[in-house]
Order: C-alpha cells, then sequence, then structure tokens
C-alpha cells in the first residue's frame, strides 16, 4: 500500500515538473541507483547490485535520448560522457567493480551540480518575464 502511494506520488512529480528538474531528477535517480549498487556489491548481494546497475543504466539511456543533438557540440558531447558513463556502469556490472561505479559517481555529481546551476541562472533571468516554451536542453 506504502510503495503503491510512494509511486503513484513519484509518478504526479515527474508528470508535473518543469522540463529543467527532470533532468535533476534523472542525476539523482542514476547517483542513487550506482550508490546503492555500490553498497550491495560491498554486502555481496550481487543480484540487487545488478538490478540497481541496471537501473542506473537505464538512466543513462535515458540522458541520451532527451538531448536534442540540433544544439550542436554541446550536446554531442554530453551524448557521449552519457554514453561513456553507461559503458563503464556494464562493466562494473560485469566485473563487479566498486571502482567503476565511483568513477561514475564523481562525473555524475559534477554533472549535476553544473545542471542545478544552469537551472538556477536560468530561472533567475526569466524572473519577472513570461516563461519561455520549451526546455532548457531542447529535448523531448
Amino acid at each position: 500500500m506504502i510503495a503503491t502511494a510512494h509511486n503513484r506520488y513519484m509518478e504526479v512529480q515527474v508528470q508535473t515538473a518543469p522540463p529543467e528538474n527532470l533532468v535533476l531528477m534523472l542525476y539523482d535517480g542514476a547517483i542513487r541507483f550506482a550508490t546503492q549498487a555500490k553498497a550491495d556489491l560491498a554486502a555481496g548481494n550481487r543480484e540487487a547490485a545488478h538490478n540497481n546497475l541496471t537501473r542506473a543504466q537505464d538512466i543513462m539511456g535515458e540522458l541520451m535520448g532527451s538531448l536534442n543533438m540540433e544544439l550542436g557540440e554541446i550536446a554531442e558531447n554530453l551524448f557521449s560522457l552519457y554514453e561513456y558513463m553507461q559503458y563503464r556502469l556494464i562493466e562494473a556490472n560485469i566485473k563487479r567493480s566498486a571502482g567503476h561505479i565511483d568513477e561514475v559517481l564523481q562525473m555524475l555529481r559534477e554533472l549535476r551540480q553544473a545542471w542545478a546551476e544552469a537551472v538556477r541562472e536560468y530561472r533567475g533571468q526569466s524572473a519577472g518575464s513570461a516563461r519561455p516554451g520549451g526546455n532548457m536542453n531542447g529535448g523531448r
């Protein structure tokens, strides 16, 4: 019952979040799943580690799919970075490597921090004026 209510709440959060917040939510999810996978590996729980790494990999795929490649070099660089992180998570899963997870976590945390700062600046610039349509990353 509680899990169902939580799932519904999260569904509403995603459906009603401003587009720029969705990227933050994806970063948060990837960080959460990768962190939990690392703890699972340390505890010897291979199945849980696998499941959490797979969820983090799926989020990397969502981040890649959300990019508007028409934006050029920045989008291309982000795509390459997301692809690399996804590959390292796959390697972490195969090799059961906490080091691979740490590498990805560091990159995710830095990207999340940079994106949060970009959102703050974006909101500061659009304060007092009509909010432009679309989302910051030009995605879907």
